[in-house]
């Protein structure tokens, strides 16, 4: 109320410099909120609090699953220098052949693993089968994304197709089935959003596990579960320390399991009120 007084005066008068450069001031330090008003349990803030830190803004993506500016783009169909191969240990530059603006599983040549670490984060991956997929069950398509390295999200054709249903697409592999099924035909472009809160260790004990939301062609087939441990085949794998950030990886499940890969980015996600 006292800035609108201040304006009206000076649209009234005119102002000098000096007065506009006053009024300039407090327009730019005014900000809305409260000190007088309880704190938030937990928190150290005000309920609306003057002195909170405004978010940092980010531009969105210009169109659906576009990365928006703070994203680690992966790929983004012009090259593969974001990644590496793994392969008996060794990395080496990637095999998987990229053919217009997607790149292909190269069957038997390894693991593909992300040259940049991340734990926290956001991803969006974009994955297709080929139309004409062969095989039963865990044989039609077989892949995964693996966060932190370890922790699977299955990717196999699970359309009018049927596996065992910790094992089918969307699952967190071995240990939750997606909540539905939303696949789309072979052929046709499948779509991950997963948000993924890395586990904490202290030493070598586990503080707090890791939690996993994954949304399969815009549907949530998790919503914030808890991750048993590391992903497995026929077991449970407990576990194991390792760092706050590691690379991703995509599965290279072996001869006779093609399928595409576009559009990959990662967004490092932080805490409430950091810049």
């Amino acid at each position: 109320m006292i800035q609108r007084s201040v304006n009206r005066i000076v649209l009234f008068f005119g102002c000098t410099a000096t007065t506009c450069l006053a009024v300039g001031l407090i327009a730019q330090e005014h900000r809305d909120g409260y000190k007088d008003t309880p704190i938030l349990p937990g928190q150290k803030w005000h309920v609306h609090d003057s002195d909170r830190p405004y978010p940092t803004e980010v531009i969105p993506g210009a169109t659906p699953g576009a990365p928006p500016s703070d994203a680690v783009v992966l790929f983004d169909g012009k090259d593969m220098s974001h990644w590496m191969q793994v392969k008996s240990g060794k990395p080496t530059d990637p095999k998987w052949p990229m053919v217009g603006d997607h790149f292909d599983v190269g069957p038997g040549t390894g693991n593909l693993v992300s040259r940049e670490k991340f734990g926290d984060c956001q991803l969006h991956l974009e994955w297709r089968e080929r139309a004409d997929v062969d095989g039963t069950g865990q044989g039609r398509g077989n892949s995964g994304i693996y966060m932190m390295s370890r922790y699977e999200v299955q990717i196999l054709d699970s359309y009018k197709a049927h596996t065992y249903a910790d094992g089918q697409a969307g699952a967190i592999y071995g240990q939750w089935p997606p909540l539905v099924n939303p696949q789309r035909k072979p052929g046709e472009w499948q779509t991950y959003d997963i948000i993924f809160e890395a586990p904490r260790f202290n030493g070598d004990k586990l503080v707090s596990p890791a939690y996993e939301t994954v949304i399969f062609n815009g549907v949530l087939v998790h919503n914030h579960q808890k991750l048993n441990g590391m992903s497995g085949h026929r077991e449970v794998p407990p576990y194991e320390k390792h760092g706050l950030e590691e690379p991703l990886l995509l599965q290279d499940h072996g001869p006779k399991q093609p399928l595409s890969f576009r559009n990959i980015w990662v967004r490092k996600l932080k805490g409430y009120d950091t810049p």
